[in-house]
């Protein structure tokens, strides 16, 4: 619950909080925020093969979990105003951020893919992971709102990030009692052929290009939303609801992937998803000012294949390292699984923010221009992006039926 309430902030809340709230230049914003995140997907592979030959996943949630809390309440509760300090501040607050964060992460993952052998099994696991990770979302969504000024939802960041630090830390107190999973014995290896083994895996490749390619396709709206619902919808005092739908449909869409996927086949299930969601989405397109109803819907149908997307790749990265009952470092895949993740979202914020800034988008405008390539980067190219990632999808599952 913590690292999705952290998570949501940092994708979605903190590009408004530092580049409306706190005017920071957006394409200087987004130049930072590429950098940070580039740094710190290159850790991530590092932190996974290091995580391997640690004793205990547990202790190493533990060492980052006060980090991130410290980290988090730090970024929304900056000291400095001018713009040079407060570029500092959320450089240095950010990076310790992003290292905590990436360190429980992978841990946790691969602590869940350790934790059972059986490809069923493992779907649940990371449903029911990523159903409480989906309540941490809603929390995140909703709190800012409420804790805000009306019609100003940044003013709750502050507040919602004191209490995010001892949520934290509570939380780490109940994941101490959780049960170890069993360590396989994996083959020793220098640090350059434990980074690059699970590259030499065709399945393993063809699963992360899809997983990129639909990971750029929800990043990107991720980034933009709240421009989107403030500017095109004007509709900003219904951000939190509209967060709120979408996370809470994904939540109640995961039992249905769940079983979709038993029915079915997990990347057939995913596929479906897919494709509903590109037929949803597609269509916040054509959406003005006032289309708060339809956008709303279009929430709701995309929050449902959200679901798929939440619980589907990690059960599939599971049964790729698992496969054959032969050992595979899970530490190491991960740290490349998060850092594809990173990388994902680097690109949206590194590329989406400066592209729309030169195109003469700014928060807060009026010219039907700007709000058109507004529209146009949010809704119409993620659609575009998800077409690849199925075409990638349905590559990875020819080769898992050859057996390789």
């Amino acid at each position: 619950m913590p690292l999705a309430m952290a998570a949501l902030p940092l994708y979605v809340h903190l590009p408004k909080f530092y580049g409306d709230y706190l005017g920071v230049d957006l394409a200087l914003l987004g130049a930072l925020l590429l950098a940070l995140r580039l740094a710190d997907g290159v850790l991530d592979p590092l932190l996974g093969v290091w995580s391997d030959r640690a004793p205990s996943r547990k202790m190493l949630i533990a060492a980052a979990a006060p980090a991130l809390a410290l980290g988090m309440a730090a970024l929304f509760l900056p000291i400095p105003r001018a713009q040079g300090p407060l570029i500092v501040w959320l450089g240095v607050s950010l990076a310790l951020v992003y290292a905590a964060f990436s360190l429980a992460t992978i841990n946790h993952n691969a602590w869940g893919a350790e934790l059972s052998q059986h490809a069923a099994e493992r779907t649940r696991i990371t449903a029911v992971r990523e159903g409480l990770a989906l309540v941490g979302v809603v929390v995140a969504s909703v709190t800012p709102t409420l804790l805000g000024a009306p019609g100003h939802p940044e003013t709750g960041l502050p507040i919602f990030a004191g209490f995010y630090a001892g949520f934290a830390l509570l939380c780490l107190a109940v994941t101490m009692h959780a049960p170890a999973a069993p360590r396989l014995a994996v083959a020793s290896a220098k640090t350059w052929g434990a980074l690059t083994a699970p590259l030499a895996d065709p399945l393993f490749r063809r699963l992360l290009a899809a997983f990129m390619a639909n990971g750029i396709a929800s990043a990107i709206p991720a980034t933009l939303v709240l421009f989107f619902i403030a500017d095109v919808l004007v509709a900003d005092a219904k951000q939190g609801l509209f967060l709120a739908l979408y996370f809470i449909a994904g939540a109640a869409g995961l039992p249905l992937w769940v079983r979709l996927s038993e029915r079915i086949g997990k990347a057939q299930a995913w596929a479906v998803a897919m494709v509903a969601a590109i037929v949803a989405f597609v269509w916040a397109w054509g959406l003005s000012a006032g289309d708060t109803t339809a956008y709303a819907a279009i929430c709701v149908v995309s929050g449902l294949a959200l679901g798929a997307d939440l619980a589907l790749p990690p059960s599939l990265l599971a049964d790729v390292i698992g496969r054959d009952s032969h050992p595979r470092p899970a530490g190491a895949y991960f740290g490349l699984w998060t850092l594809a993740t990173k990388l994902n979202l680097a690109l949206a914020a590194g590329i989406g923010l400066p592209l729309l800034a030169f195109l003469g988008y700014a928060p807060g405008t009026k010219s039907s221009t700007a709000l058109g390539a507004l529209a146009f980067v949010y809704a119409a190219v993620p659609c575009v992006l998800k077409l690849g990632a199925l075409a990638a999808l349905c590559r990875f599952h020819a080769l898992t039926r050859r057996g390789s």
